[in-house]
Protein backbone atom coordinates (compact mmCIF):
# COMPACT_ATOMS: atom_id res chain seq x y z
CA UNK A 1 0.00 0.00 0.00
CA UNK A 2 1.50 3.60 -1.03
CA UNK A 3 1.63 5.70 1.74
CA UNK A 4 1.18 9.36 0.64
CA UNK A 5 2.96 12.15 3.43
CA UNK A 6 4.02 15.51 2.92
CA UNK A 7 6.25 16.97 5.68
CA UNK A 8 6.53 20.71 6.92
CA UNK A 9 9.79 22.09 6.73
CA UNK A 10 10.13 26.24 6.96
CA UNK A 11 10.68 27.37 3.31
CA UNK A 12 13.97 30.20 4.37
CA UNK A 13 15.67 26.91 5.53
CA UNK A 14 14.87 25.19 2.48
CA UNK A 15 16.57 27.27 0.83
CA UNK A 16 19.35 28.22 3.05
CA UNK A 17 20.56 23.98 2.65
CA UNK A 18 19.64 23.91 -0.63
CA UNK A 19 22.16 26.65 -1.76
CA UNK A 20 24.60 24.58 -0.02
CA UNK A 21 24.90 22.83 -3.01
CA UNK A 22 25.60 25.40 -5.14
CA UNK A 23 27.72 24.20 -8.10
CA UNK A 24 27.76 20.63 -7.18
CA UNK A 25 26.82 17.57 -9.38
CA UNK A 26 22.91 16.17 -8.96
CA UNK A 27 23.67 13.35 -10.82
CA UNK A 28 25.62 11.46 -8.17
CA UNK A 29 23.30 12.18 -5.57
CA UNK A 30 20.20 10.19 -7.74
CA UNK A 31 22.88 7.61 -7.49
CA UNK A 32 23.00 7.60 -3.93
CA UNK A 33 19.88 8.25 -3.27
CA UNK A 34 18.44 5.21 -5.61
CA UNK A 35 16.54 7.57 -7.92
CA UNK A 36 16.39 6.35 -10.73
CA UNK A 37 17.28 8.55 -13.68
CA UNK A 38 16.57 5.90 -16.69
CA UNK A 39 14.73 3.06 -17.11
CA UNK A 40 13.61 1.08 -20.48
CA UNK A 41 15.25 3.71 -22.51
CA UNK A 42 12.82 6.41 -20.80
CA UNK A 43 13.98 9.25 -18.69
CA UNK A 44 12.56 9.93 -15.20
CA UNK A 45 12.08 13.60 -16.05
CA UNK A 46 11.29 14.68 -12.60
CA UNK A 47 14.79 12.78 -11.21
CA UNK A 48 16.67 16.17 -10.53
CA UNK A 49 13.58 17.29 -8.41
CA UNK A 50 13.38 14.26 -6.77
CA UNK A 51 16.66 14.36 -5.28
CA UNK A 52 16.72 17.99 -3.82
CA UNK A 53 13.48 16.08 -2.17
CA UNK A 54 15.46 13.43 -0.78
CA UNK A 55 18.06 15.75 0.29
CA UNK A 56 15.75 17.88 2.34
CA UNK A 57 13.75 14.45 3.46
CA UNK A 58 10.71 14.88 1.43
CA UNK A 59 9.25 11.26 0.91
CA UNK A 60 7.89 11.13 -2.67
CA UNK A 61 4.54 12.05 -3.01
CA UNK A 62 1.85 12.59 -5.91
CA UNK A 63 -0.52 15.06 -4.13
CA UNK A 64 -1.54 18.18 -6.02
CA UNK A 65 -0.67 19.93 -2.81
CA UNK A 66 2.33 22.00 -2.32
CA UNK A 67 4.88 19.56 -1.60
CA UNK A 68 5.83 21.17 1.84
CA UNK A 69 2.76 21.86 3.28
CA UNK A 70 2.93 25.90 3.14
CA UNK A 71 5.53 26.17 -0.41
CA UNK A 72 5.90 24.33 -3.38
CA UNK A 73 9.49 23.27 -4.98
CA UNK A 74 10.21 22.76 -8.66
CA UNK A 75 13.40 22.46 -10.50
CA UNK A 76 13.86 23.50 -13.68
CA UNK A 77 16.77 22.95 -16.17
CA UNK A 78 18.73 25.94 -17.76
CA UNK A 79 21.25 25.98 -20.62
CA UNK A 80 24.37 28.39 -20.98
CA UNK A 81 24.09 31.70 -22.97
CA UNK A 82 26.00 34.52 -24.13
CA UNK A 83 28.63 36.49 -22.30
CA UNK A 84 28.48 33.56 -19.19
CA UNK A 85 24.29 33.80 -18.25
CA UNK A 86 22.16 30.86 -18.61
CA UNK A 87 18.67 30.50 -20.07
CA UNK A 88 15.48 29.14 -19.04
CA UNK A 89 15.42 25.56 -21.20
CA UNK A 90 11.82 25.38 -21.15
CA UNK A 91 8.31 25.97 -19.68
CA UNK A 92 8.27 24.68 -15.90
CA UNK A 93 5.01 22.21 -15.23
CA UNK A 94 3.09 23.67 -12.50
CA UNK A 95 0.15 21.33 -11.59
CA UNK A 96 -2.03 18.98 -13.29
CA UNK A 97 -5.39 20.03 -14.90
CA UNK A 98 -8.45 18.44 -13.32
CA UNK A 99 -10.90 19.68 -15.44
CA UNK A 100 -13.85 19.52 -12.96
CA UNK A 101 -11.68 21.19 -10.04
CA UNK A 102 -10.64 23.89 -12.71
CA UNK A 103 -14.40 24.38 -13.71
CA UNK A 104 -15.56 24.76 -10.22
CA UNK A 105 -12.98 26.88 -8.77
CA UNK A 106 -12.19 30.26 -8.94
CA UNK A 107 -8.04 31.09 -9.07
CA UNK A 108 -7.84 31.64 -4.99
CA UNK A 109 -9.65 28.27 -4.57
CA UNK A 110 -7.75 26.70 -7.23
CA UNK A 111 -4.59 23.72 -7.40
CA UNK A 112 -2.20 26.27 -9.28
CA UNK A 113 -2.66 29.27 -6.65
CA UNK A 114 -1.63 26.73 -4.30
CA UNK A 115 1.20 25.88 -6.11
CA UNK A 116 2.33 28.77 -7.37
CA UNK A 117 1.58 31.51 -4.06
CA UNK A 118 4.72 30.31 -2.42
CA UNK A 119 7.68 28.29 -4.27
CA UNK A 120 11.21 27.51 -4.48
CA UNK A 121 12.36 27.58 -7.30
CA UNK A 122 15.93 25.94 -8.59
CA UNK A 123 18.21 26.07 -11.64
CA UNK A 124 19.68 23.55 -12.55
CA UNK A 125 22.44 23.51 -15.46
CA UNK A 126 21.48 20.81 -18.43
CA UNK A 127 24.47 19.64 -19.83
CA UNK A 128 23.32 16.70 -22.11
CA UNK A 129 19.94 14.35 -22.86
CA UNK A 130 22.12 11.53 -21.18
CA UNK A 131 21.64 13.06 -18.49
CA UNK A 132 25.79 12.75 -16.97
CA UNK A 133 25.90 15.96 -14.74
CA UNK A 134 23.33 17.93 -13.67
CA UNK A 135 24.96 21.11 -11.66
CA UNK A 136 22.71 22.75 -9.19
CA UNK A 137 23.04 26.47 -10.36
CA UNK A 138 20.81 28.77 -8.15
CA UNK A 139 18.15 29.10 -6.23
CA UNK A 140 15.13 31.20 -5.48
CA UNK A 141 11.55 32.42 -3.22
CA UNK A 142 8.87 33.41 -5.27
CA UNK A 143 5.78 34.54 -3.70
CA UNK A 144 2.75 35.53 -5.62
CA UNK A 145 2.25 38.78 -4.25
CA UNK A 146 3.13 41.71 -6.87
CA UNK A 147 -0.46 42.76 -8.10
CA UNK A 148 0.47 42.67 -11.45
CA UNK A 149 1.84 39.49 -11.93
CA UNK A 150 -0.88 38.13 -9.93
CA UNK A 151 -2.98 40.12 -11.83
CA UNK A 152 -2.21 38.26 -15.40
CA UNK A 153 -2.16 34.84 -13.86
CA UNK A 154 -5.55 35.02 -12.68
CA UNK A 155 -6.49 36.01 -16.00
CA UNK A 156 -4.55 33.33 -17.82
CA UNK A 157 -6.38 30.50 -15.19
CA UNK A 158 -10.03 32.58 -15.91
CA UNK A 159 -9.21 32.08 -19.78
CA UNK A 160 -8.12 28.37 -19.62
CA UNK A 161 -11.08 27.48 -17.07
CA UNK A 162 -13.11 29.67 -19.59
CA UNK A 163 -12.46 27.06 -22.48
CA UNK A 164 -12.77 24.49 -20.37
CA UNK A 165 -16.26 25.26 -19.16
CA UNK A 166 -17.60 26.22 -22.56
CA UNK A 167 -15.24 23.66 -24.92
CA UNK A 168 -13.89 20.95 -22.86
CA UNK A 169 -10.66 20.55 -21.62
CA UNK A 170 -9.46 18.55 -25.28
CA UNK A 171 -9.55 22.19 -26.78
CA UNK A 172 -6.82 23.64 -24.65
CA UNK A 173 -3.77 24.85 -26.65
CA UNK A 174 -0.52 26.51 -25.11
CA UNK A 175 -1.76 29.46 -27.36
CA UNK A 176 -3.37 30.60 -24.50
CA UNK A 177 -1.95 32.61 -21.54
CA UNK A 178 0.61 35.21 -20.92
CA UNK A 179 2.64 34.13 -18.01
CA UNK A 180 0.58 30.65 -17.57
CA UNK A 181 -0.05 28.28 -20.39
CA UNK A 182 -2.18 24.57 -20.53
CA UNK A 183 -0.89 22.33 -22.63
CA UNK A 184 -0.30 18.48 -22.99
CA UNK A 185 1.63 16.62 -20.06
CA UNK A 186 3.08 13.07 -20.58
CA UNK A 187 5.51 10.85 -23.25
CA UNK A 188 4.13 10.92 -26.72
CA UNK A 189 2.08 13.59 -28.70
CA UNK A 190 -0.87 11.14 -28.41
CA UNK A 191 -1.41 12.27 -24.02
CA UNK A 192 -4.29 13.37 -23.49
CA UNK A 193 -3.32 14.74 -20.01
CA UNK A 194 -3.34 18.33 -19.85
CA UNK A 195 -1.22 20.38 -16.83
CA UNK A 196 -0.78 24.32 -15.89
CA UNK A 197 2.74 25.55 -17.42
CA UNK A 198 4.74 28.59 -16.40
CA UNK A 199 6.13 29.71 -19.86
CA UNK A 200 9.87 30.22 -20.06
CA UNK A 201 10.03 34.20 -20.05
CA UNK A 202 7.95 34.07 -16.57
CA UNK A 203 10.36 30.91 -15.16
CA UNK A 204 13.29 33.20 -15.87
CA UNK A 205 11.92 36.26 -14.15
CA UNK A 206 11.24 34.02 -11.13
CA UNK A 207 14.60 33.08 -10.96
CA UNK A 208 16.18 36.64 -11.72
CA UNK A 209 17.84 35.40 -14.88
CA UNK A 210 16.13 37.63 -17.35
CA UNK A 211 14.13 40.63 -16.34
CA UNK A 212 11.41 41.34 -17.88
CA UNK A 213 10.48 45.24 -18.84
CA UNK A 214 7.01 44.30 -17.82
CA UNK A 215 7.86 42.77 -14.63
CA UNK A 216 9.18 44.15 -11.92
CA UNK A 217 11.93 42.92 -9.99
CA UNK A 218 10.76 40.62 -7.23
CA UNK A 219 13.70 38.94 -5.94
CA UNK A 220 17.23 38.59 -4.63
CA UNK A 221 20.35 39.02 -6.51
CA UNK A 222 21.64 35.77 -8.44
CA UNK A 223 25.49 36.86 -7.01
CA UNK A 224 23.44 36.73 -3.23
CA UNK A 225 23.19 33.00 -3.51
Amino acid sequence: MLVIQTQTLARAEALRRIRLLSGKDLRPMADQYGITVWKNGHKNKGWAGQVIEHYLGLPQNSLQAPDFGSWELKVVPVIPGLEGTVLVKESMAITMIEPAEVVANKFTDSHLYDKLRSMIVVARIFQDVQETSAYLHSAAEFDLDNPSIRKQVEEDYEAIREIVRTKGVDALTGDTGKYVQARTKGRGHGSTSRAFYARPAFVAHILNLQRLAWMPRVLADANSI
